[in-house]
């Protein structure tokens, strides 16, 4: 069974001049045009290609690759508005279509938008839509603590923001586990900090001793495993301090501060050091 909307194997069934016709099963031939055939592919050969439906309502097979497929939650710009509906950027010749009574509001060329790739019962077609969140449920949870998942910013909160997990369900990202500027729309590697009863927690990054330990602990180690001395401090770049420690600047000179009064680390023109009972 082929899978419209999705990546599909596919053996070349026969050469002609402006392609190659795939087998679709059932004596389907689909056909996939002469500027997305592979170098040196023959009859026999299996490629995996993207299905979906040209202007014509054909079926047809690319091997560009979309920004999406059935089922996923992306971002994607407008290019055209109708009465009907509008047109996005997906990433291939064809954009996708979101119909009027699929928007929360009357989409804009130019705008980006949160839209869910689904197919249309009704014309069988692959089409977006921005109406998804009955389809995110925290019911029957595929996910457990420390899993690594996809997280996906989806709006903001009194909280922090709230997230898409895995396509799938609903989030949170705590304000003071953010350590770096996020935005609605973009996407993150994460995993999961805790679950009680249907509520999720996610933090960015990966799982692990220097994820899951605090900020204190973590200054610490790294001043232990540098030889007692970092070259960081109230001045420095706040990118920098991102990129070595995992933490905003605020977080940072914060954490330092109060490590300063419990008399573990010393400030020096240069940077920061272990005190002597630290070392």
């Amino acid at each position: 069974m082929i899978a419209i909307g999705q990546y599909n194997l596919l053996r070349v069934k026969k050469e002609i001049e402006f392609g190659v016709y795939l087998d679709g099963g059932n004596d389907l031939e689909i056909l996939l045009p002469k500027r997305f055939v592979p170098k040196d592919t023959k009859v026999g050969d299996e490629l995996k290609v993207f299905l979906y439906h040209d202007s014509e309502n054909r079926l047809i097979a690319t091997t560009q690759q979309p920004k999406g497929v059935v089922g996923d939650i992306v971002t994607l710009k407008a290019v055209s508005a109708t009465p009907q509906g509008a047109f996005l950027d997906w990433g291939l010749m064809k954009d996708i279509f979101v119909p009027l009574s699929q928007q929360q509001s009357k989409m804009v060329a130019g705008q980006e938008y949160l839209v869910k790739i689904y197919i249309d019962e009704r014309t069988g077609r692959v089409a977006a839509t921005e109406r998804f969140e009955q389809d995110l449920q925290n019911e029957e949870l595929t996910v457990n603590i420390l899993d690594e998942v996809d997280v996906l910013i989806y709006r903001r909160t009194q909280l922090g923001f709230v997230v898409i997990i895995n396509n799938k369900h609903i989030g949170i990202l705590h304000t003071n586990e953010i350590y770096r500027p996020v935005d609605v729309g973009e996407r993150y590697r994460g995993y999961i900090k805790n679950i009680k009863r249907e509520k999720i927690d996610v933090v960015l990054g990966k799982p692990g001793y220097q994820k899951v330990e605090d900020e204190s602990g973590k200054i610490i180690r790294l001043l232990q495993e540098n030889n007692g001395y970092l070259p960081y401090h109230d001045k420095s770049d706040p990118e920098e301090i991102y990129q070595f420690f995992g933490m905003s600047k605020k977080v940072f000179k914060m954490v330092t501060g109060n490590l300063y009064k419990q008399k573990k680390i010393i400030f020096t023109q240069t940077g920061i050091k272990l005190a002597e009972d630290e070392a």
